[in-house]
């Protein structure tokens, strides 16, 4: 099973952003995407470097593909979408609208922000010129092992997400300019105070969602660590791992590690939890009622020897 770095959902500052992709050069992973995923409104501040990331984690011989924004609507952003397919590199779909920039038959990959549910839809996509699908995160192991399936008989590569903030929804409206009293056209960039995500808790101070600009995302950061062996049965061809603050290739080398079989079932989580003290995991959407559960809450986190 293959390792993929997706798109970092949050804003950095430029050299933390590059820093982050010279790092990632070295990684156990086997692809990168990279790119704005959440908002083009953060593209200018980093966009001069993006080339020079693709060009060192090809020769770090890393597969490499861009993003597209994953809500399209501003004549601008239209512009920036027909210029990803000018560059020559693979483009990650997470809007349809950017199907319509990419010439038939061109190969092309479909991010986690695209509702693939059914056989359907992924058989439309493979006919357009899919050739690697990562699922949406809320879909269910018996779900992911059909489309799974599927994709085998039609050549396309399912990805399922295997660490992070789960994305959960995007819209017109941005609730850190809103927090912070600004309109969105003046937002003043306050999603850069909070470069994992701000924690958004109820009114009785339970840990609820986390926003980021336009994004809303999972308090919990998404662990399938133990469901490594149910994911490879069922015929997944790759995780995919959200980028976070802290020492994110170290968090890479876990997940090799753990595929490997260097890392025993429970070591990832265990790691995780010391590394970054205070974060709750979850893995609930594929084999809990709810996708905020954790199965390791209820096996005691128990780590195996």
């Amino acid at each position: 099973m293959d390792l993929t770095v997706g798109p970092n959902q949050f804003f950095w500052k430029a050299e933390d952003w590059a820093s982050f992709y010279d790092n990632l050069a070295k990684a156990p992973v086997n692809r990168v995407v990279l790119g704005e995923l959440v908002c083009s409104k953060r593209l200018p501040f980093f966009q001069d470097r993006i080339p020079a990331a693709i060009e060192t984690l090809l020769a770090a011989g890393k597969e490499v593909a861009v993003t597209s924004l994953a809500l399209i609507t501003l004549k601008r952003e239209r512009k920036l979408s027909a210029e990803l397919v000018e560059a020559g590199i693979e483009v990650e779909v997470n809007d349809l609208t950017m199907l319509a920039y990419l010439p038939e038959k061109t190969p092309f990959s479909v991010g986690p922000l695209v509702n693939v549910y059914n056989e359907g839809t992924l058989g439309w996509l493979a006919a357009r010129g899919a050739t690697q699908v990562c699922l949406p995160p809320e879909l269910p192991l018996d779900q992911v092992r059909s489309l799974a399936r599927a994709g085998a008989d039609m050549r396309v590569r399912i990805e399922v997400w295997g660490h992070g903030r789960l994305p959960l929804a995007i819209s017109g409206r941005c609730y850190h300019a809103r927090l912070h009293g600004r309109t969105k056209d003046n937002c003043q960039f306050a999603c850069e105070d909070d470069p994992d995500g701000l924690e958004v808790s109820t009114l009785e101070g339970q840990k609820f969602l986390a926003m980021n600009g336009v994004q809303t995302l999972s308090d919990t950061f998404a662990c399938v660590d133990h469901q490594v062996e149910l994911l490879r049965d069922a015929g997944v061809s790759a995780l995919r791992l959200s980028p976070q603050t802290g020492d994110f290739a170290a968090v890479c080398a876990l997940y090799r590690g753990r595929l490997d079989g260097r890392v025993s079932r429970g070591g990832v989580a265990a790691a995780l939890l010391e590394a970054y003290p205070g974060i709750r995991l979850s893995d609930g959407f594929l084999t809990g009622a709810t996708g905020a559960e954790w199965s390791g809450a209820r096996s005691g986190a128990k780590v195996e020897a």
